[in-house]
């Protein structure tokens, strides 16, 4: 498991009974996690919550006794992100990620050369902000436009402003055809694809039908020399070794290197044990 267990400003303080008690900088909530079907193990802690989220039965849910304020921010390392809470339990950065992140700074850092990274789904743009802090370029796209903009409030936030990132508000298989018409190459390409999701125009995506011909399409925009490819899942029953198994078939012959595949987790502290949060699979090019 890829644990993210260097963060300061995030912390589970406890999990169990279908929930996680977190911390996002001084403000606790508590969030539904489906993994944690243990039991709590410091219960007493949970009654000093700011907010809770509560499923709904007929879809969504709600923030229940919420005393937060509408927007704050925690930092991780030299990266600042804007929290706040959102529709369907979200915060607007899923904190197992930094994982990730440690790994796309390490890749830039190592490189030796300059380096375009392509991120599709990219949500709030924690990669995006990883990337660009190590002085990479960075084409950020994602179909939802209030994601987007909270993605240039991130990078603002870090410092970045005056970054080379382009934001793109579009359907990523789209857009990646474009850019595969235009002759348009990347070194790095970073894909989080829902489980289920509308583009734009309509455009229905479902990962068991399209992520093996999406992985292989983004393939095309690769440079001669490319540097990782990443793609992480949070679909339920879909093991990590199926986008590595994608991967090597896809990448692996092409340019050689080595395919890494794995849950990510997230340190609890009352029991110093890691929960699951989602997969991620990597594939590493040949130096």
């Amino acid at each position: 498991m890829w644990a993210a267990d260097r963060w300061k400003d995030f912390e589970i303080i406890d999990c169990g009974d279908g929930q996680r008690f977190e911390r996002w900088g001084k403000y606790k909530v508590i969030r539904p996690d489906p993994q944690a079907v243990w039991e709590k193990s410091a219960a007493h802690l949970w009654k000093t919550s700011d907010a809770s989220y509560i499923r709904s039965n007929t879809g969504g849910g709600y923030w229940n006794e919420n005393r937060l304020p509408k927007t704050w921010t925690i930092s991780y390392g030299e990266m600042t992100f804007n929290i706040k809470p959102m529709g369907f339990k979200h915060m607007g950065i899923f904190p197992e990620q930094a994982a990730n992140w440690d790994f796309i700074s390490d890749m830039i850092k190592n490189a030796g050369r300059h380096i375009n990274v392509l991120n599709l789904f990219a949500y709030t743009g924690g990669a995006s902000v990883a990337a660009a802090m190590t002085g990479a370029s960075v084409c950020h796209v994602d179909a939802a436009k209030g994601m987007v903009a909270m993605a240039r409030e991130n990078m603002a936030s870090s410092g970045l402003e005056n970054a080379p990132v382009r934001y793109i508000v579009d359907d990523c298989r789209k857009f990646v055809e474009r850019e595969i018409r235009r002759g348009k190459r990347y070194d790095a390409v970073i894909m989080d694809p829902p489980s289920y999701g509308k583009g734009p125009s309509g455009e229905v995506w479902k990962i068991e039908d399209e992520l093996d011909g999406f992985i292989k399409l983004c393939a095309n925009v690769l440079s001669d020399e490319p540097l990782f490819f990443i793609v992480n899942s949070y679909t339920a029953g879909l093991s990590p070794s199926v986008p590595g198994y994608i991967l090597g078939e896809t990448l692996k012959k092409r340019y050689g290197g080595k395919v890494e595949s794995a849950e990510m987790g997230l340190p609890v502290s009352s029991t110093g044990l890691l929960i699951p949060c989602g997969a991620a699979t990597r594939w590493i090019g040949a130096r």
